[in-house]
């Protein structure tokens, strides 16, 4: 679980700001909202940012997605660049690095991640734990004379042998993460990779109002029966005339002409061009909507394609398979936008069976729809609320709705929120 994000100088984020999960001492909806991690630590399992257009809400859901990408981003060559994102309205921040810190559970076990690079190379990496209330530090990596140098932890246990810091040393080029240079490394390093896989299978891709859910759904509820009954509940619940949902995979054998044209497209990983390459085979996958609705003669059911169910329906669809995943690996998923395509009941009801499902899992939401305020303290907690505001220089505050004093004495958040109290409005400072 994620219990706090530095960042500085990335996108509209030039000084540093720090998001974190924390709990307050508020109890409220304490046993679904709030993981006990341990005497100290409790974390939130949602997060509801708001703010005006460009005010820089994406732009934190962007900076996770970024060290997730980074993580597993293999260079094409040394110059490729990092593909980091400096605040730019100023003419010095292009420069100088950005810098990130992490800090993460995996079960039980604290992790502090550190990360410092420009569009061209890394300058600081570093990972420790907390085995104790003293961090242990597991690899520390700079740049010296224009060549990364990496130190292990010597003390038994977690050492790590001469041969495989120079094998990794050699391969960690200026550009990418210490973690892909890792993985070309056969040795034993049990509490690295544990941070590693966390953050390559538990810390979920960005959904944005653009994201293809449909397909993702898809292909999802075509191998997980489990899924199709959480949704089906879900949409029965949520008064959709839904009643079953099929997904099957349709395999198609291609002609000469059809297995060059599929080749040749740039859209289709390599890894499925191998594939199809084999087996000579196009697989797609098909899903059929079962609707039931009352007639005059009983009870009818209608089968309805992808193509003809509503952009809700499908967003739905798409966004409660998201979060089943999320439930279920106990990860991490940001979602900007998370209303595109979705009446307001309906999205309070999406949160409500979010949170009232106990999980390790969270969510970081990006939204304009301030009426969610409104279920302070009836669905969601004060401390959850966070607020992005973006000054006269283009750079983006962050801050949450407890930072502010007489909270607890509003009558309404939502009126006090469009009365421009806590800024994050159109023209207003904080």
């Amino acid at each position: 679980m994620i219990q706090e994000l530095r960042i500085q100088n990335f996108m509209s984020f030039k000084n540093e700001v720090v998001f974190n999960f924390e709990a307050s001492g508020d109890t409220f909806a304490e046993d679904y909202q709030v993981v006990k991690i341990n005497d100290s630590t409790r974390l939130l399992r949602c997060a509801i940012v708001y703010g005006y257009n460009a005010s820089g809400k994406s732009n934190l859901l962007t900076a996770f997605d970024f060290l997730g990408y980074f993580w597993s981003y293999i260079p094409v060559t040394p110059d490729s660049g990092t593909y980091v994102r400096p605040f730019r309205l100023d003419s010095t921040s292009y420069a100088e690095p950005s810098k990130f810190t992490l800090v993460f559970y995996v079960d039980e076990m604290k992790y502090c991640y550190q990360l410092e690079l420009d569009t061209k190379q890394v300058y600081f990496e570093k990972l420790v734990c907390y085995k104790s209330a003293q961090p242990t530090m597991l690899f520390e990596r700079r740049l010296r004379d224009g060549q990364s140098e990496i130190e292990f932890n010597t003390k038994k246990g977690d050492k790590v042998s001469q041969v495989v810091q120079e094998k990794i040393t050699v391969e960690c080029l200026n550009n990418m993460s210490f973690f892909v240079a890792r993985d070309k490394a056969n040795a034993n390093m049990p509490l690295i990779d544990a941070a590693k896989n966390w953050m390559r299978r538990q810390v979920m891709t960005m959904i944005s109002p653009q994201t293809d859910l449909t397909s993702y759904a898809q292909s999802r509820t075509s191998i997980d029966k489990g899924l199709v009954n959480y949704i089906l509940d879900f949409l029965k619940e949520a008064d959709f005339n839904i009643t079953n949902i099929d997904s099957d995979t349709i395999t198609r054998t291609l002609s000469e002409e059809g297995l060059r044209y599929v080749l040749e497209n740039d859209r289709i990983p390599n890894e499925e061009k191998e594939r199809i390459k084999a087996e000579r085979t196009l697989r797609r996958i098909k899903t059929t909507f079962e609707h039931t609705v009352e007639a005059e003669s009983g009870r009818k059911t209608y089968q309805f394609s992808t193509n003809e169910e509503s952009v809700g329906t499908l967003r739905t669809f798409g966004i409660e398979t998201a979060l089943y995943n999320a439930i279920q690996d106990g990860a991490f998923l940001p979602i900007d936008e998370i209303e595109t395509s979705l009446h307001p009941k309906l999205l309070e009801k999406i949160l409500y069976e979010y949170l009232k499902t106990k999980s390790r899992s969270q969510v970081l939401i990006a939204t304009h729809n301030d009426g969610l305020l409104d279920l302070v303290n009836d669905l969601i907690r004060k401390d959850s609320i966070w607020f992005t505001e973006k000054d006269g220089t283009g750079v983006t505050d962050l801050y949450k709705l407890t930072d502010f004093r007489g909270v607890n004495r509003l009558t309404s958040i939502r009126e006090a929120y469009r009365n421009k109290r806590f800024g994050a409005t159109m023209g207003n400072g904080k």
